[in-house]
C-alpha cells in the first residue's frame, strides 16, 4: 500500500483499490481535493464487486478495441494495467451543495473509502432501500435494460439461462410480469433457493423448459448459449447478455435455427435500449432501477461480505472462475 505524500493530512487522503496486474490488487492513498461547484465529497459505506467486469478487468482480457467503451465513468489508469476500476459505490455525502448534505447516494465510483465526484453522476438512494442492497443497482440497470431489449410482457414463458447475479434480478424483474412463467437455468443447485425466492421455478440445462417466448442468456458460455439457443420457440428471441472479453465464442447457428427462425439479440447497459431511448436519459433508468430494489428479498442475493481492507487479498479468490455465492458486498 502506498504512503501518504509529506504533508497530507489524513482528512485530505483516501485509499482506493487499483488492478495493478492479472489478480493482483493494491490499495492507493491518493489526495482528494475540496469538491468544486456541482460536486459532493462521499464517505463510501458499502461498494459491490461485479464479478463478470471485474474478473476480465482484473485478467487483463478487455479487448484493446473496447478499452475506451469500457472505461467507466470516473476510472482512473487505463487497460489493461494498472487500472482504477469499479462502479458499484454507495456511501454518504458529506460536502457539497447543501441539498446533498447527508443523503445516501450511489455512485458510477471504483472502490474507494471516500472520493469526490459530480453530483450529476449520483442518485439518492430510496429510503425504502438499505445501503447494502443499493449495491446492486448497476446490476438491477443491466436487468431491466435488457428486458426492454426484449420486449417481455405479461403472460410470457421466460428462461434466464444463468443463475447468477444479473441472471437472477432478470429473473425478479420478470416474475412481477401478471401471469410471466420464469425459470432459472442454472448448473449450480444452491440457486434454486434463490429462484424461488424471486418468485421464478428453477431446472439445471439437461431439463430447461423448451418453446419459450423469451430466453435471456447471462452465463457467459458456449454451453449456456447453447441450452438458451434450445430453450427458445418458434420465432422466439434469445437476449445475449454474456459478455466474453477477448476471443471467439461459438455459437449454434446450424440446425433448427434458420427454421425456428430464432432472433439472437445483443443486450447492453451502455446504451438506454431503444424502445425506450427517445423518452429515458440514463439518469432516469439509474433512479428506476434503484425503486426496483425496493424489495427485501433482493437480499438474498448478497451473499458474501469483505472487509475494504481485505478486499485486495479477496479479490483472487472472488473473481475466480466457478467461485460460490452471487454478489460480494464490500464492507467500509
Amino acid at each position: 500500500m502506498a504512503a501518504p505524500s509529506p504533508g497530507a493530512s489524513d482528512a485530505d487522503a483516501s485509499l482506493s483499490l487499483w488492478y495493478e496486474g492479472p489478480f493482483q490488487a493494491d490499495l492507493r492513498t491518493e489526495q482528494l481535493t475540496a469538491p468544486g461547484a456541482g460536486e459532493a465529497l462521499v464517505r463510501t459505506l458499502w461498494s459491490g464487486v461485479s464479478r463478470g467486469t471485474e474478473r476480465l478487468v482484473a485478467s487483463g482480457r478487455v479487448p484493446v478495441s473496447e478499452h475506451e467503451r469500457m472505461r467507466c465513468p470516473l476510472q482512473a489508469g487505463d487497460f489493461p494495467f494498472p487500472v482504477k476500476y469499479g462502479y458499484c459505490a454507495v456511501g454518504q455525502v458529506e460536502d457539497g451543495p447543501p441539498e446533498w448534505l447527508g443523503r445516501i447516494v450511489f455512485c458510477l465510483h471504483p472502490h474507494q473509502d471516500r472520493f469526490v465526484a459530480p453530483v450529476a453522476l449520483m442518485a439518492v438512494v430510496p429510503d425504502q432501500v438499505p445501503a447494502r442492497r443499493a449495491i446492486l443497482a448497476a446490476n438491477m440497470e443491466t436487468a431491466l435494460n435488457a428486458l426492454w431489449d426484449a420486449g417481455a410482457g405479461p403472460a410470457d414463458r421466460i428462461v434466464v439461462v444463468g443463475g447468477g447475479l444479473v441472471g437472477m434480478l432478470v429473473a425478479a424483474v420478470a416474475a412481477r410480469l401478471p401471469g410471466a412463467e420464469v425459470t432459472v437455468v442454472d448448473v449450480e443447485p444452491s440457486r434454486a433457493t434463490v429462484a424461488s425466492a424471486l418468485g421464478a421455478g428453477f431446472a439445471f440445462p439437461a431439463a430447461a423448459p423448451r418453446d419459450a417466448d423469451l430466453v435471456f442468456h447471462v452465463s457467459a458460455s458456449p454451453q449456456g448459449l447453447a441450452t438458451a439457443m434450445e430453450c427458445a420457440g418458434q420465432e422466439a428471441t434469445v437476449v445475449e447478455m454474456s459478455w466474453y472479453g477477448e476471443g471467439a465464442v461459438p455459437a449454434p447457428l446450424g440446425g433448427a435455427f434458420h427454421s425456428r427462425r430464432l432472433r439472437l439479440v445483443s443486450s447492453q447497459v451502455g446504451s438506454v435500449a431503444p424502445s425506450r431511448r427517445p423518452r429515458w436519459s440514463h439518469a432516469r433508468r439509474l433512479a428506476a432501477a434503484l425503486k426496483l430494489l425496493e424489495d427485501d428479498r433482493l437480499d438474498a442475493l448478497v451473499t458474501e461480505e469483505v472487509a475494504f481492507r481485505d478486499l485486495p487479498a479477496a479479490l483472487p479468490r472472488i473473481l475466480a472462475a466457478g467461485a460460490p455465492g452471487l454478489a460480494t458486498a464490500v464492507r467500509y
